[in-house]
């Protein structure tokens, strides 16, 4: 994720709790929540609309202790890609870590096309002049920028990273504050009719689309889980770093929907018409101090929104050519520029599907965008990693796990039931664009790619199932540092 390779004898342990919980929070807070905030509205049809953040919360929290536990027992550089590896190699061979990369192929780059429709939208508040067509062109002119500074070789991509983290948190923490200076409890405490009316098929379309935004939201609380070659003390710290980085996120999320909510009607943010529905951070700062502050605050908006998609491409990039190099996906992905050394056919990829994602948010809506995006993560990463702790469990049971799920299987289930309903509610959520059937459809087709790509490279089903199960004899991470 750092952009450069890795020293030349491996990858180092320096990145401490403090700098890991940092790391997945930056991840977690991009232009999500400044766009967001209108859809989660719009989903339950009234200011009750914190309750989707709240339990998107709570899914990421119970996924997140899945991710605790397969990270603190394989703390290695891939995430997904090897506990899915090391799960389910005893009967399909490389399909499912084959199967990660195909389909993070599809939804890396969907999230980043969430960050290119958010800049458009905040941009129209500086712009209101600025027609659809001008729009496009904008978002995709902002893509081929990204794509062509990456391409050049971008060096100091941490001090990139903290200044993203820094513009961010300024942003949010304005917003916060520019609320608390003219909240009112009536504005954001006033509920519709049959608000909470548990009865009501329409509460839980509402709950179902809310649960999608609130986790599209939290994204990113497992983002040292990819990065387990380079923590400290891995068995506490990715855990903690998890843990504490969605309670963190969770608290200022709740600050600035309240917030939000308590200086915006709410029926505004349902107005396609109002600023108020696309850039709700701007309508705040307006209605508070004034049109230069609001001004100030949307171009800060603009630069997270462009620097979240800046690193998000850098990373996803690296999933292919990761995989690739290790003979786990198609061998032209692990190619790299001859003098900037940078994984090119990864970056032209992503920024291709980058392009077509975010074009179909314009031209549909971002809470589609978000819909297509979260189902096509669901099926392999999401419940197959959930099935992972269980049969790692089983199949490796002398595994080092200095991390177990606490009141195991308990989390794993109650996640397993939030990805199901959001899995479930997504045709309903998004009716006549058929979410489910194209994630089956891609799902599919990465099926029949594998089974092109394994004939080719001679692996199962066409050759031996290579079982490997390193971590069982692996030393503990800290003592093999310190003894090199």
């Amino acid at each position: 994720m750092s952009g450069s390779p890795p020293p030349e004898g491996g990858f180092v342990r320096r990145v401490g709790l403090f700098q890991a919980t940092t790391i997945n929070m930056s991840q977690m807070c991009g232009i999500g929540p400044f766009v967001t905030i209108p859809l989660m509205v719009t989903a339950f049809g009234g200011p009750q609309a914190v309750i989707g953040f709240l339990a998107g919360a709570l899914l990421a929290l119970a996924d997140g202790l899945v991710w605790a536990e397969l990270g603190a027992a394989m703390p290695g550089s891939g995430g997904s890609y090897v506990y899915l590896r090391q799960a389910f190699q005893y009967r399909t061979g490389r399909l499912m870590p084959f199967l990660f990369v195909w389909t993070g192929m599809l939804f890396i780059p969907l999230i980043m096309s969430t960050g290119v429709v958010g800049f458009v939208q905040y941009l129209g508040y500086l712009a209101p002049d600025m027609g659809k067509t001008t729009g496009d062109l904008v978002g995709l002119g902002m893509i081929l920028l990204v794509i062509v500074l990456l391409w050049r070789g971008i060096e100091h991509i941490a001090r990139i990273t903290a200044v993203m983290w820094a513009v961010m948190i300024t942003s949010v923490l304005l917003v916060i504050v520019a609320a608390a200076t003219d909240f009112s409890a009536d504005l954001a405490f006033t509920y519709p009719a049959h608000a909470f009316d548990l009865t009501s098929n329409h509460f839980w379309l509402g709950f179902a689309a809310g649960l999608t935004i609130g986790i599209y939201d939290y994204l990113g609380y497992n983002t040292t889980a990819y990065m387990g070659a380079e923590i400290k003390d891995p068995g506490r710290t990715l855990p903690r770093s998890i843990i504490f980085s969605i309670l963190g996120i969770m608290a200022i999320y709740l600050l600035l929907q309240i917030g939000t909510l308590g200086v915006i009607d709410w029926h505004r943010m349902k107005d396609a018409g109002d600023i108020a529905s696309t850039s709700v951070a701007s309508a705040v700062l307006e209605e508070t101090w004034g049109k230069g502050a609001a001004d100030t605050v949307t171009v800060l908006i603009l630069i997270t929104a462009f620097a979240s998609v800046f690193t998000g491409l850098l990373g996803g990039s690296r999933v292919p050519y990761d995989a690739a190099r290790e003979r786990v996906f198609f061998r032209p992905y692990a190619k790299l520029h001859p003098r900037h050394r940078f994984p090119t056919l990864g970056l032209a990829t992503m920024g291709v599907v980058t392009a077509i994602g975010f074009l179909i948010g314009r031209h549909t809506d971002l809470a589609t965008l978000i819909q297509l995006l979260t189902t096509v993560m669901v099926l392999v990463q999401a419940l197959a990693q959930i099935a992972a702790v269980t049969v790692l469990r089983r199949r490796q049971p002398n595994l080092r796990r200095p991390y177990k799920m606490w009141l195991y299987p308990l989390p794993s289930l109650l996640a397993l039931v939030g990805w199901l309903v959001i899995y479930g509610y997504a045709d309903k959520n998004s009716p006549g664009r058929h979410p489910i059937e194209w994630s089956l459809a891609w799902l599919a087709l990465g099926i029949v790619a594998y089974v092109l790509w394994a004939r080719f490279e001679k692996v199962w089903p066409f050759g031996p199932k290579e079982i490997t199960e390193e971590y069982l004899t692996a030393p503990v991470p800290d003592t093999e540092s310190a003894q090199a």
